[in-house]
């Protein structure tokens, strides 16, 4: 009989393409993933991984054992929902996915809520870019994805996942002390063409919103430097090396060399909770996403 666990360590590695960020999803070290592909290879006296420079990648076998592992994974979900569910509580484990600044600003507070309130649930955080979240929670890699929009970049979720509003994120325009624009009031879309942009990297939200708003001003970004991190781009503009559109959730406290603007209208990300269609009736999702709607005012506030 082939072994749940290794089978969710084949699955791991499939959807993540590397061991390495399997392991990081699945809580464990790369070593013990590996390890347990090893053993289901001699359980299945099939070949599952072979080398590709300095990874790997799945054999047609293995891309066979893994689709099968997911519709495994989906049923081992649907017994531990209705358990869940039986006996009104949240508890096992809740494995959640999100975005970069929102793990900063708002997870936090909302893992340590959930476990004051509910001692029986293991919930787990994975940092996540949000195009990718989506997609995990559809796979069934995690349970619940916090992830965000833009009004002219939506997200759209694949079909069986449901989805509800945590809450909108302003963003505010960056400019270093002595700017031209650091004496304004507020400035709009038509006279930010000009400037130099400190943005995070192509295929981001982010980064795509920056990227359509301002060509439907007539001008195509003058994007100078390209940063992940919101600090980093911060620290950027700070340096006067650009200016930056940088959303408030998980930015912190400015530097002395940094001025907020506001853009009018003033730009939102939309902050959302995703999960699958079947684990809607589990009492840790309900749970966690009321849990997020509930902080989300304070944690916008401050």
């Amino acid at each position: 009989m082939l072994d749940l666990g290794r089978l969710r360590a084949l699955h791991a590695v499939s959807v993540y393409g590397t061991v390495g960020a399997a392991a990081a999803a699945l809580g464990y070290t790369p070593s013990a993933v590996s390890q347990q592909i090893a053993k289901l290879e001699r359980e299945t006296r099939t070949t599952l991984l072979e080398r590709q420079g300095r990874g790997v990648r799945l054999t047609d076998d293995a891309h066979q054992l893994a689709a099968t592992a997911q519709r495994l994974l989906s049923i081992v979900e649907e017994a531990e929902v209705r358990l869940e569910e039986r006996r009104g509580l949240p508890s096992g484990r809740l494995r959640v996915g999100c975005f970069a600044s929102a793990a900063r600003g708002l997870m936090p507070r909302a893992l340590a809520e959930l476990a004051r309130r509910h001692p029986a649930l293991d919930a787990r955080l994975t940092e996540v870019d949000p195009h990718l979240s989506v997609d995990l929670v559809g796979r069934g890699v995690i349970d619940l994805a916090v992830a965000h929009d833009w009004d002219i970049a939506p997200l759209p979720a694949p079909p069986g996942v449901e989805q509800a509003v945590i809450g909108d994120d302003l963003c505010d325009v960056l400019v270093p002390l002595g700017h031209p624009l650091a004496a304004r009031g507020a400035v709009r879309r038509e006279d930010l063409t000009e400037e130099r942009w400190i943005s995070p990297p192509p295929g981001t939200v982010c980064h795509d919103w920056l990227v359509r708003t301002l060509r439907a001003a007539g001008r195509e970004p003058d994007i100078v430097h390209r940063a992940e991190e919101n600090h980093t781009q911060v620290a950027l503009v700070a340096a006067g090396l650009g200016v930056a559109l940088v959303p408030r959730l998980g930015r912190g406290a400015l530097p002395d060399g940094v001025v907020t603007v506001r853009l009018d209208p003033v730009p939102k990300r939309r902050l959302s909770a995703l999960w699958r269609v079947g684990a809607a009736r589990r009492p840790a999702i309900t749970e966690t996403v009321r849990t997020l709607q509930e902080l989300w005012p304070s944690v916008a506030a401050a």
